[in-house]
């Protein structure tokens, strides 16, 4: 195992006081916060108080990309073994459970244990209710939680209830503010990063942090980038423009793959599919290549869910390139709220996959693939089209803390994040995206 040099603010951030009981990192994307927080676990573990240990995230899935896959490659997967089937993972020894905090009701899955530690992974996104429920788990005496997390809104509970009642913060520009212990004075020590923090990119890939500095734009650079804790407002896509995003039909250019179909379903409202291709271009670019859609309040006609399913299908089948090549998806991503529609679909032989519905994530990467043009769409999109400059943020969830897009015109909107984030796997490396 080779040993691990912190440096910078990293390194201040090691420098935890006795008193501290919590231990929050938060700011900007890559900004060396995580690795910082797994070599203190690490430490943890070794020398930590005795009794039972929590690894929590958003899922299961983020915990073991985010966390459990980088400590195996910091120090071996003979020292960090991970055991899906029973959610714990053995770091030096220590016994760790696996817990995926992903709705109000997964704090039942901590209640009643008596811990002596957790590192929690994106505890912005970690429903209140779960974390309240694991800071009174850790009773065991010396216990401590250390987190990180990237910014949200400025009325986000964490940033509210926790984060501003630091004992100790080490700002994002490395100045320390120190509060007297009260009332109001948690015993928590907060640093916040900024990219330009992760001194190996900085001196080995400056190229690399040019580049994810184009990546984001308006709301989410000034988030995951400047570290700012600040309020979702205005449109979502700023940057859309017909004459820079939209082309002809007849100007398709030619196509790898045709990643899948994103599918918005309504019952009362507009049911929507948009299809989405990779282009062979020199540089390769998404492309919403076309869309179906139907909306019982312009025909006053609702479909069953039979009528649907035999109209999509007849679209699907339809899909063509200009050169008169077929298109044929690889897959269809549903809304996942949508269970009687899919079970109709996989009657008629049309399989679906629910969606990837992370709505901050995936507008965040529309937004990213827009701002850096590498995402077009032909006239043959008119929802999205229509939809695209109007989609704002939703001032009442804004002044909950909440970071949601208004329920007006967004369809398409919808069925385009469904695709673009299902499918990002597949497309985030050929297109030159990190």
């Amino acid at each position: 195992m080779q040993p691990v040099a912190l440096q910078g603010k990293a390194a201040r951030a090691a420098r935890i006081p006795d008193w501290a009981r919590i231990v929050a990192y938060d700011g900007a994307v890559r900004s060396g916060k995580t690795t910082g927080e797994l070599l203190m676990w690490a430490s943890y573990c070794l020398h930590g108080p005795d009794g039972l240990l929590l690894i929590g995230g958003r899922t299961e899935r983020t915990i073991a990309n985010n966390l459990i896959l980088p400590l195996q490659e910091i120090f071996g997967p003979e020292r960090i073994v991970y055991t899906r089937a029973t959610g714990r993972v053995n770091i030096f020894g220590r016994d760790c459970l696996v817990v995926g905090f992903n709705d109000e009701s997964s704090r039942e899955k901590i209640q009643g244990l008596t811990l002596a530690g957790a590192l929690l992974d994106e505890g912005a996104v970690v429903p209140e209710s779960a974390f309240q429920m694991l800071i009174s788990r850790l009773s065991v005496p010396g216990a401590r939680l250390f987190l990180t997390c990237n910014p949200e809104g400025p009325e986000h509970w964490l940033l509210k209830k926790y984060l501003q009642r630091a004992r100790l913060w080490v700002d994002k520009h490395g100045v320390e503010h120190e509060k007297p212990a009260g009332d109001d004075v948690l015993n928590l020590f907060r640093v916040t990063f900024l990219l330009d923090d992760n001194t190996w990119l900085v001196k080995n890939n400056p190229e690399y942090i040019a580049e994810l500095k184009k990546q984001y734009t308006g709301l989410w650079y000034r988030r995951m980038i400047e570290s700012e804790w600040v309020a979702a407002e205005g449109a979502i896509y700023p940057m859309w423009s017909p004459a820079r995003h939209v082309i002809a039909w007849e100007d398709l250019p030619p196509l790898q793959r045709v990643l899948g179909v994103g599918m918005d379903y309504g019952t009362t409202n507009a049911t929507v599919a948009l299809a989405l291709g990779l282009t062979t271009e020199e540089q390769p670019r998404l492309v919403l290549i076309d869309e179906w859609r139907y909306d019982s309040r312009e025909t006053d006609v609702r479909l069953t869910d039979v009528e649907l399913s035999e109209r999509l299908r007849a679209w699907l089948a339809g899909l063509r390139h200009p050169d008169g090549s077929v298109l044929e998806p690889e897959h269809i991503f549903l809304d996942p709220s949508a269970a009687s529609f899919s079970e109709q679909l996989w009657k008629d032989g049309v399989r679906t996959w629910p969606a990837d519905n992370d709505v901050t994530e995936g507008l965040a990467d529309v937004a990213s693939l827009l701002a850096l043009d590498r995402l077009i769409v032909t006239d043959r999109c008119k929802g999205f089209i229509k939809e695209a400059p109007a989609y704002s943020w939703d001032p009442k969830a804004t002044e909950k803390g909440l970071d949601k897009p208004l329920k007006v015109a967004d369809h398409s909107m919808d069925g385009a994040r469904y695709v673009v984030r299902s499918t990002k796997h597949l497309w985030q490396r050929a297109i030159g995206l990190r």
